[in-house]
């Protein structure tokens, strides 16, 4: 067990010419001198080894709804111990967390917790699952797959909240311990990818397909959609067609609400309009499972059985209003199964937030 904050990886090479060392944990493929932090500022060359320099810290614990991951199809109602460390292996102009991610401040990193003192919080708490999130877990990666291996132990499920940037290696063994995982799918043009994430989508769609096809891991996708940037109705429609055609057309998609922030307070907020066209264009493709997020649409926040349309879990916010479930996950009216992980009963946590303190539970 690491109890130190700087902990060695595995995945990076020496160059051959001069003294560098490139890490290879995402497409970045930062090439560093000794001292020297990478972009995602947590994985840094100590010694002429990339070394993890934010193992076990955090920017803080909280207990949210399952929903506000967003995690639709994945034990509704259930509460997730949420937390984030510093830095981003993406440069997002319209970062909506960009004081965590952005953050070059290993104060704030204020929580510590060991992967056992994680693990007994989260059962301490009533927690169905731990998420990873506020920044981007694949950077920490050493840490979550230690936090989800203490979890699974107890019986706790582990939830990626990421944007899918990372090498096959690394994918592998990251994915090999998570229960469920929403990719945000930023957008469906290079142009958007590179000019406002510094990132290439194909690896991104990599991932997609790898969690789908050769993994266990539940999947939900969300897409921030910023006016002007990716919202047009063809690349929605080539979005939603791709992910029909080679994800499924059960994979749900959240369509969520941009604020202005970091880099691009000039953008206005999306209006709920805008969401609702984006919901109704991947309906008209063939996804049966299309969900809006920030803003208020009790409608497009429910779930329907995509056999007999009932609706089998009825949302306002965060909060379950309806449940037409039997016990094994099918729509009470027809017994056409849903898809995705379902308790007999929902779950009760409802639309709270609870900061928690990590010294409690050492």
């Amino acid at each position: 067990m690491h109890s130190h904050h700087t902990v060695p990886t595995q995945y990076w090479h020496k160059l051959e010419q001069g003294d560098r060392v490139q890490c290879d944990l995402c497409p970045r493929y930062c090439t560093l001198h000794e001292g020297q932090q990478g972009l995602c500022f947590i994985r840094a060359c100590q010694d002429q080894k990339i070394v993890l320099t934010s193992y076990g810290r955090s920017s803080g614990f909280c207990v949210d709804p399952i929903e506000k991951k967003p995690l639709n199809h994945f034990y509704p109602g259930t509460s997730v111990l949420s937390f984030g460390t510093a830095g981003c292996n993406l440069a997002c102009k319209f970062c909506q967390n960009w004081d965590m991610s952005k953050s070059r401040e290993m104060d704030t990193l204020a929580g510590t917790a060991t992967p056992e003192q994680l693990a007994r919080a989260a059962q301490t708490l009533r927690c169905k699952s731990v998420a990873y999130t506020y920044n981007d877990p694949v950077i920490f990666l050493e840490y979550a797959v230690d936090v989800a291996q203490a979890c699974h132990e107890v019986g706790v499920k582990s939830v990626a909240v990421s944007a899918g940037y990372i090498c096959e290696k690394p994918r592998e063994l990251f994915f090999k311990h998570m229960d469920a995982a929403n990719i945000d799918l930023k957008a469906f043009t290079e142009r958007f990818y590179y000019k406002l994430t510094g990132a290439h989508m194909q690896n991104v769609l990599d991932t997609l397909l790898y969690i789908k096809h050769h993994t266990q891991v539940w999947l939900e996708i969300t897409t921030l959609l910023i006016l002007g940037e990716n919202d047009s109705d063809k690349e929605l429609h080539e979005l939603s067609n791709w992910v029909r055609e080679n994800l499924g057309s059960e994979v749900p998609l959240h369509f969520t609400a941009f604020h202005p922030d970091w880099k691009m307070k000039d953008h206005p907020s999306t209006p709920a309009a805008t969401l609702l066209k984006a919901r109704n264009i991947a309906l008209e493709n063939g996804l049966q499972h299309v969900y809006v997020g920030n803003v208020h649409a009790e409608a497009a926040d429910s779930t329907y059985c995509t056999n007999c349309g009932h609706k089998v879990i009825g949302r306002d916010w965060y909060e379950l209003k309806a449940w037409h479930l039997d016990v094994k996950g099918c729509c009470d009216k027809c017994g056409h199964v849903l898809a995705g992980h379902f308790d007999p009963q929902p779950g009760e946590w409802g639309a709270k937030r609870l900061p928690v303190r990590m010294e409690d539970f050492v």
